[in-house]
């Protein structure tokens, strides 16, 4: 790598190991990487990122390049404020305005130092009590922690009887929308205008704060990896340092722009956050979520309300958490336990910290989520987002928008609203009780639905009309939007639940009563699920999205493998509508991931209204020399039989027998492991269960496998994962390998990194494709028919890009799963993909770019011999390297 001037949009710098400030010499394709992210957030674009490089080498190229901008960004702010003073100091004296750009200069540089000086005192205490403290709680707390805990959820029956609702005034005269959070923005104005009011447009009043990253990535697990990766870093101060006799002047050049740590804020949930443990407690992230609202209810008793929430007469404790945030950089783990040092609410006290950071890092959902979004009191507008592995963004937006509901469910839903009638009815008068019938009569006419049709019905699954969940009897005549408002302001839902979790705290018949309750309405079948799951508040999400227009979504039932359940499904076609709004907010979005390939999917179904020209993408080259990878399409297995894993073509015996004899002969010429992919778990068992059949006298073909390596299966349980892998590992560090059966789209093709040894060989079995006959892929892709027809498409057209669609969400998954292997520039595997189809242009177009180059030309008119004797020579050369 030669050092040498780098040109970023008018920003000089000297190499690019200095220029970007990453800490080891980054290799040529990380540099081009950092500046082709520096280029896209100068000019405000939409960046799709590939980089396959791993996690630790692509986080810090995001952290470089993006830190660095923003670092170059607040420099240049800085030294353009003088002349901000310019407008307002029109038609002064030369030396009036020299004062007033001279104070202003003077004014920021004082802030800043005054800043950093409060921050490095609170860095060196921290250092010294770090072993004072560890982990524990202060002392002198411990006393005050006990008693809350004790006190925390005194409460008495009259606290669930509803407040008095006499008018529907409130819905008319509103213009609070955003009490609709989970639904679109043309659901929200309909909602208004079908209530007789239209939305009043408002400009929010500006708010001025610094310029931020938030990144954004799938879990706090991967998170934590992406801070560990943010502390190895320092950047040059944005402001300079003053010198000692003359504020106003900066001390010499060689020292004015000394390095500063890095400002970051870590959010999270509630239930990542809370630290009342008689909360905590509950467990279920909605419980957690009502119980907190629950105790900042007003009326609530001063010796019941949460001890930790901010509030006027602690906020010294709030700035205290803000600065001691911004001190060190903390995961979401830390930041809980300053929370509890401080004795403060690490979830409240984290909202006045967004503000002043540089970086905040996020899940998907505090991001993805209006609501959420608002909840947090998160601005995006100005700032920069990045979304890491964002291979997976389009199924995340469509998963949080989409929510499901099982019979069992409702059915409890309705014995719960039945125990609450049966205590609170005499007390309840006018709209009260008008909107609690009509959600009893909701209820009803959802379970009698479910139970009469889909359960009776033939088919396992289907497309349900919304006018068929609302045909009980008086259900028509029931205006949803109005009665969500009541659902809203009444907190129903929150009184029905939390009596019954009160009723099962206080009586050992609570449960009894509501299996009497469920008995005595006719409704007792299927599984029940704890009395103290807020399920009538789960329920109310899943109304909330009937209101949805019927052209952004769908609803399915689907029949439960447990006999007797049923669930009905909304799912969101088009996620475009819920990130437009980020999109347009911010400076510039990146998506980044190690395997974004194929990219026309982000292009043509999230940013389709995107002029072409703000959108860039990046494939880079992966680290290894082209020489450390093969590539091989596999056409024929070792018997010469076509391999082609079609739907129609697997199941035959002769396919599954010559799989068989292809991969135990692949692992003779493949040292140590081996790790296989298969489309489904179903298809792994049919595939095992056939190999372990015994044909003759002969030893099966899993006694042979099992001779060459250890074989090892996934399994479908999160908490197996550790164990196999162990096993796995063992097995190879043995000397023996081992060849570990996993499964497309499971736990063992993302996030894990079979590097080294663990890897040698990736091999794909057929390709993944979703089931184009099920009711969800029909609607998905007729849906990506109309939108491209109503965009100007020819109906060929509109067919060809629902076909491209399809066959994305196919090699995805495929490319997800192929690049868990190499994961470092010395490492070296083979990558074998089982199916005739994967010898076609179309597929192969579909890999990433750095797969591609290393793909045998030709492979499918070549023997079973030849892939052998390559694998053989590939090998070999690289065990005597």
């Amino acid at each position: 790598m030669t050092s040498g001037i780098v040109q970023t949009q008018g920003v000089t710098m000297e190499s690019p190991a200095t220029a970007f400030h990453h800490p080891y010499q980054p290799y040529e394709i990380q540099t081009e990487f950092m500046n082709a992210l520096y280029e896209c957030i100068e000019e405000g674009k939409i960046g799709i990122f590939e980089s396959p490089t791993d996690a630790k080498g692509k986080s810090l190229s995001l952290i470089c390049g993006a830190l660095t901008w923003l670092r170059n960004f607040k420099r240049k702010a800085f030294e353009d404020s003088p002349s901000n003073v310019d407008a307002y100091t029109d038609g002064e004296p030369d030396w009036m305005v020299q004062y007033a750009r001279d104070k202003k200069r003077s004014t920021l540089i004082s802030y800043h130092a005054e800043m950093e000086s409060k921050l490095a005192r609170i860095r060196e205490k921290e250092k010294r009590q770090k072993e004072r403290f560890a982990n524990d709680e202060p002392k002198h707390k411990k006393t005050k922690l006990d008693r809350d805990k004790a006190n925390c959820s005194h409460k008495d029956e009259d606290s669930f009887v509803l407040d008095d609702y006499e008018s529907d005034d409130d819905l008319r005269s509103s213009t609070d929308v955003s009490r609709y959070g989970g639904l679109s923005e043309e659901s929200q104005k309909l909602i208004m205008k079908l209530s007789g009011n239209s939305i009043i447009e408002a400009e929010p009043e500006e708010v001025v704060e610094e310029m931020k990253i938030f990144y954004c990535s799938r879990t706090h697990s991967q998170l934590t990896q992406f801070i560990n990766e943010l502390r190895r870093v320092q950047f040059p101060s944005a402001i300079p340092e003053v010198a000692p006799d003359n504020p106003q002047e900066p001390i010499s050049s060689e020292l004015r722009f000394k390095k500063e740590d890095v400002k970051h804020l870590t959010l999270g949930s509630r239930k990542n956050l809370c630290i009342n443990h008689k909360v905590l407690k509950l467990g279920g992230a909605t419980a957690i979520n009502e119980k907190c609202l629950d105790l900042q209810q007003p009326g609530t008793p001063a010796d019941s309300k949460c001890p930790y929430l901010p509030t006027t007469e602690n906020e010294t404790l709030v700035n205290s958490f803000r600065d001691h945030t911004l001190a060190n950089i903390r995961d979401i783990e830390e930041l809980g336990t300053l929370g509890k040092k401080l004795s403060i609410c690490p979830y409240y006290a984290s909202r006045p910290t967004i503000k002043p950071s540089e970086i905040v890092t996020l899940p998907y959902p505090l991001l993805l989520q209006k609501s959420a979004r608002e909840a947090l009191h998160l601005s995006l507008k100005g700032h920069v987002i990045i979304i890491d592995e964002a291979h997976n963004l389009l199924d995340a937006i469509t998963n949080i928008h989409s929510i499901s509901v099982s019979l069992s469910q409702l059915r409890r839903s309705r014995a719960q609203l039945g125990v609450y009638l049966q205590k609170f009815r005499n007390r309840l008068k006018g709209k009260n009780r008008i909107y609690v019938t009509q959600i009893v009569r909701l209820l009803d006419s959802l379970i009698s639905f479910l139970r009469d049709s889909c359960l009776t019905s033939v088919e396992s699954e289907g497309i349900v009309p919304t006018s068929n969940l609302m045909a009980g009897k008086g259900v028509d005549q029931i205006n949803l939007y109005k009665l969500m408002w009541y659902l809203q302001e009444s907190k129903l839902a929150r009184k029905v639940d939390g009596y019954v979790i009160f009723a099962d705290e206080h009586s050992p018949h609570a449960d009894r009563e509501l299996s009497m309750q469920t008995e005595t309405m006719g409704l007792q079948s299927g599984p029940q699920t704890e009395a103290s799951t807020p399920v009538l508040t789960h329920i109310q999400g899943f109304l909330l999205a009937l209101m949805n227009p019927s052209e952004e979504g769908r609803i399915f039932y689907s029949k439960e493998d447990n006999a007797g359940d049923v669930s009905l499904r909304y799912m969101l076609l088009d996620p475009t509508h819920h990130f437009r709004e980020v999109v347009e907010e911010a400076r510039a979005v990146i998506l980044a991931g190690g395997t974004m390939s194929p990219m026309s999917d982000y292009i043509n179904h999230l940013f389709s209204y995107v002029p072409a020209a703000r959108i860039r993408t990046l494939s880079c080259g992966h680290v290894i020399p082209l020489e450390n990878l093969t590539v091989w399409p596999i056409a024929k297995g070792s018997s010469g039989l076509d391999l082609e894993f079609t739907f129609e073509k697997r199941n035959s015996t002769a396919m599954m027998d010559d799989l068989g004899r292809t991969i135990l002969n692949l692992c003779l010429a493949i040292p140590d492991g081996v790790v296989a992919f298969f489309p489904s778990y179903a298809y792994l068992d049919q595939v095992i269960q056939r190999w372990q059949k015994a044909t003759g006298t002969t030893k099966t073909l899993w006694e042979r496998l099992s001779q060459r390596k250890v074989v090892l299966m996934e399994s479908k349980e999160s908490a197996n994962v550790e164990v196999t892998l162990a096993e796995y590992s063992r097995a190879i560090d043995s000397g023996k390998g081992g060849i570990l059966l996993s499964v497309v789209g499971g736990k063992m093709s993302e996030g894990i990194n079979f590097a080294d040894k663990l890897g040698r060989a990736v091999i794909v079995v057929g390709l993944p494709f979703p089931n184009i006959h099920s009711p969800e892929w029909k609607e998905k892709l007729e849906y990506v028919e109309r939108r491209a027809v109503d965009r100007g498409s020819t109906q060929s057209e509109a067919k060809a890009l629902s076909r491209e669609h399809y066959e994305n969400a196919c090699m995805r998954a495929v490319n997800q799963s192929i690049g868990r292997a190499i994961r470092h520039q010395n490492d070296y595997a083979s990558i074998i993909l089982m199916d005739k189809r994967y010898s076609s242009d179309r597929i192969q177009g579909k890999l990433p770019g750095w797969i591609k180059g290393s793909v045998i030309q030709d492979a499918h008119t070549k023997p079973f011999t030849a892939v052998m004797s390559n694998l053989s020579s590939f090998f070999r050369a690289k065990n005597a390297a």
